[in-house]
């Protein structure tokens, strides 16, 4: 064949580009196992990270953490109800993709299966999703058994570095959120304020100085996913603190506790979301 002639850069280019496709098809399909387990890890650790608990050292072993710690993971309507269950041994949870199609659910009222992530210290981990300035946020919260937040954490696409980064990268922005309490009589059950939150506020905190438009997203996913969650969160909480017995008080029957109904020391029935 003539090297010189236009047949053969049109053959040669096209036996280049197959190649060269190929090999990226390959590569991708074998770092695909690889990604999977980097997202779920890293999501996990989020998970773990807001409930304060133990989330460090490699893929399996904040895996392996997860699956030690917690009591049980199931997916809630907009009522509150049961729609399913997340499995434990597979560490099956939501990653961002799910959480944005759960965000089109919450928003259009209806077919919302929403995750919830319940500790064996009674801790419930709930995720929310949404707009920042330049990109998707999102993040996870954590709610103790005192109705008390515990602990938060966030993350971003493509916010600004140094501004509303921070979401993720400041500690003493996420510092703000434990102690407070999710309001669900107030119109906005939690705030994100520009200029500080009031003194004595219980469901306020400031707003990142200089990233009004993603502390403004951030809030707004939260208010939209706390009041979906609503039915979950604002439930009498309980934990099984020890074999017999219940944190909510009394004595539970066998196998209620941790999610499931408890009688109470005085005979009074408590109830928690199934």
């Amino acid at each position: 064949m003539n090297t010189n002639s236009n047949l053969y850069t049109v053959v040669y280019s096209t036996i280049i580009v197959v190649v060269v496709a190929a090999i990226l098809a390959f590569a991708a399909m074998s770092l695909n196992g690889r990604q999977v387990d980097n997202i779920k890890a890293e999501t996990i650790g989020q998970i773990l990270s807001a409930a304060q608990l133990e989330c460090n050292g490699s893929n399996a072993e904040i895996i392996a953490s997860y699956k030690d710690q917690i009591a049980e993971a199931y997916t809630v309507d907009l009522t509150g109800a049961k729609t399913g269950t997340l499995d434990i041994e597979s560490a099956e949870i939501y990653t961002t993709s799910d959480l944005k199609a759960q965000n089109y659910n919450i928003a259009g009222g209806e077919g919302a299966s929403l995750p919830v992530y319940v500790f064996k210290n009674g801790t419930k981990v709930v995720p929310v999703y949404g707009a920042g300035l330049w990109g998707p946020v999102w993040g996870y919260i954590a709610v103790g058994t005192d109705g008390k937040i515990a602990g938060a954490t966030f993350d971003h696409s493509s916010e600004t570095p140094g501004l509303g980064g921070k979401i993720k990268d400041d500690p003493s922005f996420r510092a703000q959120f434990a102690g407070k309490a999710f309001d669900f009589s107030d119109t906005t059950p939690f705030a994100i304020v520009k200029g500080g939150a009031p003194a004595g506020k219980a469901n306020a905190i400031d707003a990142i100085t200089g990233a009004t438009m993603t502390s403004k997203g951030l809030s707004a996913a939260i208010n939209t996913w706390a009041q979906a969650y609503a039915p979950v969160l604002a439930a009498a909480p309980a934990s099984c603190c020890g074999e017999g017995e219940c944190c909510c008080g009394g004595e539970a029957a066998e196998g209620e506790c941790c999610g499931e109904a408890a009688e109470g020391a005085e005979g009074e029935t408590t109830k928690t979301e199934e």
